[in-house]
């Protein structure tokens, strides 16, 4: 599998700092995170790893402006979140960030290319129609714009939901478990665009996943345990990264 070469130490499209996050109070507390300092650089794709219950679906949910951080400091580039408004980071979001879920998140009343341009509708901009073109060439939608959800493959649908998180250029396309709900070809193709995102389109993407096969697609791996961040693997391979989950999993890195 080639990967981009290793980006210079450049632009961080991501970022946190000391950050903590902990739910309940009391006997109740639970610690998610635990002072984790990480960036992101810009043009490169991350996948975050770790055994169930380690923080990394936290940490993404902090990273993306989709839930508050205890304490710490969160940046998207050079924008700090945590002196935001409800609808500063709402705005954030849309602008500048994509989103790739495990569900999909499509909107079942509108077409496939209705979906793909929503966020753009929604902000009042105009479609940058050859980028849309580049895009929807790119992950073979051409024949399936005019389809609702419906009448699209599981693949297909996480394909539309790709291109609606590349469309509007943002400075990061953030992925949780984006092929949780794929079987393995399908989920073989959504990876294969994600990768080309980064590697044609210079997006950032910044994945949780659970699946070693997913992960080696990415050009660093982090690893969490307990809340806090444990290991980093570069351009890795399944087995690489399926050896550290072993450790993980098994309490022998803390």
């Amino acid at each position: 599998m080639t990967h981009a070469t290793e980006v210079s130490q450049g632009t961080v499209a991501a970022s946190a700092q000391h950050v903590v996050k902990t739910y309940g109070s009391g006997d109740t507390e639970v610690h998610a995170l635990r002072d984790v300092s990480i960036d992101f650089q810009a043009g490169q794709f991350t996948a975050i790893m770790g055994p169930s219950g380690s923080g990394k679906s936290t940490l993404m949910h902090c990273l993306a402006g989709l839930d508050n951080a205890t304490s710490g400091v969160v940046r998207i580039g050079d924008v700090g979140l945590m002196g935001l408004s409800d609808k500063e980071v709402t705005r954030m979001r849309r602008d500048r960030i994509g989103f790739v879920f495990q569900a999909f998140n499509l909107v079942p009343t509108l077409t496939a290319k209705e979906n793909i341009t929503l966020p753009i509708d929604i902000a009042g901009r105009k479609l940058d129609e050859e980028w849309f073109d580049a895009i929807v060439g790119r992950l073979g939608l051409g024949d399936r714009l005019t389809h609702r959800p419906s009448e699209l493959s599981g693949g297909q649908q996480q394909r539309v939901a790709c291109a609606r998180a590349l469309v509007g250029k943002p400075d990061i396309i953030f992925g949780d478990e984006p092929t949780g709900n794929l079987d393995s070809r399908s989920s073989g193709e959504v990876l294969s665009i994600l990768r080309a995102a980064v590697d044609e389109f210079s997006q950032t993407v910044v994945i949780v996943t659970h699946d070693p096969r997913a992960a080696a697609y990415a050009d660093r791996v982090v690893f969490l345990a307990d809340g806090q961040l444990v290991r980093e693997l570069y351009s890795p391979s399944a087995d690489d990264v399926f050896e550290v989950m072993r450790i993980l999993g098994e309490g022998g890195e803390n």
